[in-house]
C-alpha cells in the first residue's frame, strides 16, 4: 500500500497511474496522523517536498517520520537528498522519474533498502572517507570483518565500483560481490547508502 503526501492534486494523479494498487492521497499533516492510526499493515509514504516540504521536516524534527518514507522534487538537490537520507528518509529523487526507476525505487524501499540517485548515491559515498570513519564503526569493522573484507570496505568508502574494487585486488566482480553480501549481513545494513551512514 502507498500513501502520497502532496498538495498538488496532479501530481497525485501522476504518481497513482505509475502504481496501480492500495493508495491513499492526503493533503495536510492531520490526515496523515489519522490514517496511520486507522491502518495496521506495511505501506510506504511518497511525500512531495515542493508543497509538504514543512509537513516533512516537522516529522523529522518530532522523530515521527514513517519507516518507508520517500521524498521526491522536482528539481532535486544533493545537499537536500544528504540531510533526508541522514535524517532516515529511505529515497529521494525526481518525482518524475522514469517507470523504470519509480519501479525500482520502491521495491528497494518495500524491502527495507535506501534508494537513491546515482549522483547522490556517489556524493554520499565521497563525503565519507577512512579518516571521518567514526570510532565506533572502525572497532566494529575490525571485529566483525576479515582482511580482505576489510580491503574491499575500504575501497567502497573510496567511492569504487565493483568492477573497479575487482581491477584494484586482481579477484574477480563475482567474488567482489560476495565480499559485499558477507560484509552487508555482517554490519547489518542492506545497501551500499546504509553501510556510509553506519560508517559515519
Amino acid at each position: 500500500m502507498i500513501i502520497y503526501f502532496s498538495k498538488d492534486i496532479n501530481l497525485i494523479d501522476e504518481w497513482k497511474q505509475r502504481a496501480p494498487q492500495d493508495c491513499y492521497a492526503i493533503d495536510e499533516l492531520d490526515a496523515f496522523t489519522d490514517l496511520t492510526q486507522q491502518l495496521h499493515k506495511d505501506f510506504v509514504m511518497i511525500c512531495d517536498y515542493d508543497s509538504v516540504a514543512n509537513d516533512v521536516n516537522k516529522l523529522i524534527s518530532s522523530d515521527q517520520l514513517f519507516s518507508k518514507t520517500i521524498v521526491l522534487e522536482k528539481v532535486p538537490e544533493i545537499a537536500t537528498g544528504k540531510m533526508l537520507i541522514s535524517h532516515g528518509v529511505k529515497a529521494y529523487g525526481n518525482s518524475r522519474m522514469l517507470q523504470m526507476h519509480y519501479n525500482q525505487m520502491i521495491h528497494a524501499v518495500s524491502n527495507g533498502k535506501i534508494w537513491t540517485y546515482p549522483e547522490l548515491t556517489l556524493a554520499l559515498v565521497k563525503s565519507t572517507n577512512l579518516q571521518t570513519i567514526n570510532p565506533e564503526a572502525r572497532e566494529l569493522i575490525e571485529h566483525r570483518l576479515t582482511e580482505k573484507e576489510k580491503e574491499v570496505v575500504t575501497l567502497v568508502v573510496h567511492g569504487l565500483s565493483n568492477d573497479a574494487i575487482a581491477h584494484k585486488l586482481g579477484i574477480t566482480p563475482r567474488t567482489v560481490k560476495a565480499h559485499i553480501t558477507s560484509i552487508f549481513e555482517k554490519l547489518h545494513v542492506s545497501d551500499r547508502v546504509s553501510l556510509i551512514l553506519l560508517l559515519k
